[in-house]
This record gives C-alpha cells, structure tokens and sequence, in this order.
C-alpha cells in the first residue's frame, strides 16, 4: 500500500503514483514488457486473482515482476513528507528515503519502545506505558525462561542418554575385539552357536580364550557373549518403543492386582519383549521390588524430581512405561533396577 499523496508537499507526478492503490509507490516493481510500475504488496495481490497488468492488461505473474529504474527511485526519494506522527504532534518535514530512521527515533512515535520507569527494568511501547504491569510483565518472563529452561535440561538429559549408550556400545566392541584377539575364530564360532541354542551360559568346553568362569571375557568381568547377544535385543526392543512423557506421577499404581499384571505382561510379549526379561520386569511391577528411591511413598514424595529424568518408554496401547537400565545409566543405583522398571499408572502417560 501506497504513501498517502497528502502527506506530500509540492505536486506528485504521474508516474510515481500506484495505479492500484493511487499513493506514492512504496517499494515499487515493475512488468517485464509494459514497464508500468507498482507497489511490491499492491501488484502480487493482483496478480494472485488476475495474472495481468493492471493498466493495458497484458499477462504478467509474480516471478516476472523486476526492481524499477534507478532514476524512478532517485525520484521518489526526493520527495518532501510529514511523518506519519503529525497526528500525535510530530511537525518534521524530510526526504523520503529518511523517513524509516526518523520513525524510529521521533519522540512522538507512539510505538517508540520506551524503559519503564516504575523498577523493572522493561522496556514498552510508550502508548502501553498506562497500562503496563511490572508484575505482570515480569511473570511473563520468568515463564518464558522457564520453559527455556525446560527446554535446556531436557536436551541435557538427551544428550546424556545418548553419550551413555555410545559408551556402552563401545564397551561391547572393546569385549568383542579382545575375544576376536585372544580366541581362535573357531572357538568363538562353537562359543555364538551354543550360545544361540539355548539360553545356557558357556560351557568350561567352550571357553574364550581360556577365561575365567568357562565362557567369560577375558577381562570383562565373566560376560558371556550369550549374555552380549541378549543384551543386543533388549536394546533393540527398547530402541523399538516409543518414548513417553509422564504428566502426571502422582497417578503411579504401586501394588498393581494380579490382572492388570497379566494384562500388562500381554503387552509386553506382543510388543516384543525378549523372553528371558519379561517375567522379571513384571517382578518390577510391584513396589516390593522397587529400589530405595521408589521403596516407599515418602522417598517417593522426596524424589519426584528425579523422575523427571527418567528415559521412559511407552508399552503399547496401555497407561504404562518401561524405565530400562541400559536407557537410563544416567540414574543412581537406588532409582533403577536390571533389566529395569515396569511402571503402571492410572492416567497421565502422553
């Protein structure tokens, strides 16, 4: 939309009026072959409802409009106007082109951002100054850092969650490197076999490298690769699930009935869940199982915040989570437990 033609002193000539709006052209355009030009805003409303132009007709669509001459510009700059504060008591007169750095310092200028006055510190349009509200204002920041904040933390939890898990997948291939290092290729052949035959740790038969335990790692503690197998699926299966978020953990049921637990544990083999785990999350279930931190309602109440940075993931279809170890190696010993948590709730799981 065009400068209003009053606002101008002196004659305006002809060809530096809009023919759609009639005022001074404000940031003008003009058609590839008639060269008749326009506001930018006013000729691309045209042309979404007419692909003309405007004045002889001829077809023109937006991708074709281009910048107008230099001299037109030169022209328009000159032009005398009043800023558009003269009703609130603004008399300067100035060039065109000066116009948008007046408007932002013109004393006059009712949305002239101004601080407040009265201790906050914040600054305001000065026609909201009235009705401004220190307090108000205030708590709307506070809010807005707050759910910056939020934001903050819950990246800084992901990024946890992620940096754990690459170091536990780094721990496994430093295990698996020492075995390929240290045991003959056939050994550790026999040793995956067995091991996918059957849930049966390692035969003193079948032992990697000599290990301690018939069947451990060197060095890794006694971990069988049977176990390193089983590891992988429970990690695949989490990875499968989505993630939840838990509004409300006040609606925890901690001594879920024996047919919610048969309903929940449906849910979790049809969801996937490895075999050999299924049955020990749901001793999970139950708060007889829970670690110290969730052992009772007062360190319940006492460590709520903590659940916050829980990794939760939804069983399907039910108003529940699984709170995996290997998801949550971020958490204390006294919030988790192997293979993890199975928690119930009565609502709030989004």
């Amino acid at each position: 939309m065009g400068l209003d033609v009053t606002r101008v002193h002196g004659e305006v000539d002809e060809e530096l009026l809009c023919p759609i709006c009639s005022g001074v052209l404000e940031d003008p355009v003009q058609a590839p072959d008639c060269e008749h030009a326009f506001c930018r805003d006013c000729i691309r409303q045209w042309v979404l409802r007419q692909p003309t132009c405007p004045v002889d007709r001829q077809p023109v669509t937006a991708a074709q409009l281009k910048p107008v001459p230099r001299i037109l510009r030169n022209l328009l700059a000159r032009l005398e106007v009043n800023c558009e504060n003269a009703r609130f008591g603004c008399a300067v007169t100035l060039k065109l082109d000066l116009l948008p750095g007046h408007l932002k310092e013109c004393p006059h200028n009712p949305k002239r951002p101004v601080p407040c006055q009265q201790g906050c510190g914040l600054t305001v349009p000065q026609d909201e100054m009235q009705e401004h509200n220190c307090i108000r204002q205030l708590r709307q920041v506070i809010q807005t850092h707050d759910q910056k904040m939020s934001e903050m933390q819950q990246d800084l939890r992901d990024c946890k969650y992620q940096l754990a898990e690459q170091r536990r997948e780094i721990s496994i291939l430093k295990d698996l490197m020492r075995t390929a290092r240290l045991s003959p290729a056939s050994t550790l052949n026999r040793s995956l076999a067995s091991g996918a035959s059957g849930p049966h740790p390692i035969g003193s038969g079948s032992s990697i490298g000599g290990g301690v335990g018939g069947g451990g790692l060197p060095g890794g503690g006694g971990r069988t690769v049977t176990h390193q197998i089983q590891d992988d699926e429970v990690m695949q299966w989490s990875s499968s699930l989505v993630r939840a978020r838990v509004t409300r953990w006040g609606g925890m049921i901690s001594t879920p009935d024996t047919v919610l637990q048969t309903v929940i544990q449906r849910a979790l083999s049809e969801s996937g869940c490895p075999e050999h785990i299924v049955n020990e999350l749901m001793a999970n279930a139950h708060e007889r199982r829970w670690p110290p931190g969730l052992l009772s309602l007062e360190t319940r109440q006492m460590n709520r915040r903590q659940y916050e940075q829980y990794v939760c993931k939804r069983i399907p279809n039910k108003q529940a989570v699984v709170v995996m170890a290997c998801d949550n190696m971020h958490m204390s010993d006294d919030m988790i437990l192997e293979p993890g948590l199975v928690l119930i709730f009565a609502h709030g799981i989004e």
